[in-house]
């Protein structure tokens, strides 16, 4: 089995062969990517013949999961060349045409892990929240099929003409109103995968037998699960379940897309952030990951702080101290 050098500079050598001739002609680059938690060796192709101004992007590390899970090389080599193909075909549904004019009203919060995205956060405008970041997506397309979004970087914030601050108090009005903040409790987004899977809604109902409801765990997301641990920015939320709880709360960050919220009379907050750890490594995508830490809303002054000091501190494994935490208002760039 080749190791992931050799399998790059295989993938980079190969690939355009793939391709049927006519997009042969296509620029070629491959370069590093700074994904959310990760960096990513992508390739891209482009044209502007034909007025096919499309950039496909394939990732090599993806290819070379598939090639270290039995799949040859060359099967995974067409399937990728396929799927370039399909993008230049379908470019006009896959890539919408940017509406600088309305922007501004399409621009929402997504919360990261600091530490673990310092290189991508240099190139980013973002806002610092205890161990985490706050970034800003503009999202192009919303439909059926899910949610299209772009990262804004510092070249696309001026572009737009917009500070920080400016992207800051454009999202927290916009989260809200384009991805609604769901607060439910964990027995009943269980029964809703049940019930998915053909289980009928009273046997489903039998087999979780619910808790009082300030014993519970709560899911806080949004509407449609995708980057929804920042609804944990919001305190409507939160006091809410501080009024269910009659408590202060405990968030866990299961990812980047949820949290679970539970009383603080109901754990330890380092045990917690042991679980949460655990869990992470065990179970969660390193693309998915938000933290290793747990967080604390006090009722009375209803604000977020850090409940935890797990070491820790990235989302790889690696250890990593970070100095001090921050709040909302914290220092942005």
């Amino acid at each position: 089995m080749m190791e992931y050098q050799e399998f790059k500079k295989v993938v980079e050598e190969q690939l355009k062969k793939y391709v049927p001739e006519p997009y042969r002609s296509m620029e070629w680059d491959s370069h590093k990517v700074e994904k959310v938690n990760q960096t990513l060796d992508a390739i891209n192709f482009r044209s502007t013949e034909s007025g096919m101004n499309v950039s496909p992007t394939v990732y090599i590390n993806t290819m070379y999961e598939q090639y270290k899970n039995g799949e040859q090389i060359d099967d995974i080599l067409r399937d990728v060349a396929g799927v370039i193909v399909r993008a230049v075909k379908e470019k006009d549904r896959i890539i919408p045409d940017l509406d600088f004019e309305n922007a501004k009203e399409n621009i929402v919060f997504q919360l990261i892990n600091t530490e673990q995205n310092k290189d991508m956060l240099a190139n980013v405008p973002h806002r610092e929240f205890q161990d985490l970041s706050i970034i800003y997506r503009w999202v192009v397309n919303r439909n059926d099929e899910g949610l299209a979004s772009i990262l804004i970087k510092d070249n696309v914030a001026k572009q737009l003409g917009l500070s920080e601050s400016q992207l800051f108090d454009e999202a927290k009005e916009n989260t809200k109103k384009l991805l609604p903040i769901s607060v439910r409790p964990m027995g009943e987004v269980l029964m809703d995968i049940m019930m998915k899977d053909g289980m009928p809604c009273e046997l489903a109902e039998i087999m979780l037998n619910t808790l009082p409801a300030k014993e519970q765990m709560y899911v806080i997301s949004n509407e449609i699960g995708v980057n929804g641990a920042s609804a944990m920015l919001y305190e409507e939320g939160l006091e809410e379940l501080s009024n269910i709880f009659e408590s202060d709360i405990y968030i866990m960050p299961s990812s980047v897309h949820e949290c679970i919220a539970i009383s603080s009379d109901m754990g330890d907050p380092e045990e917690l952030a042991e679980m949460v750890e655990s869990i992470n490594m065990d179970q969660v995508e390193l693309k998915d990951r938000l933290s290793n830490q747990v967080y604390f809303y006090d009722k009375e002054t209803k604000q977020v702080s850090l409940a935890s000091n797990n070491p820790n501190k990235r989302l790889d494994g690696m250890v990593a101290e970070t100095k001090g935490s921050y709040d909302i208002d914290g220092p942005s760039r």
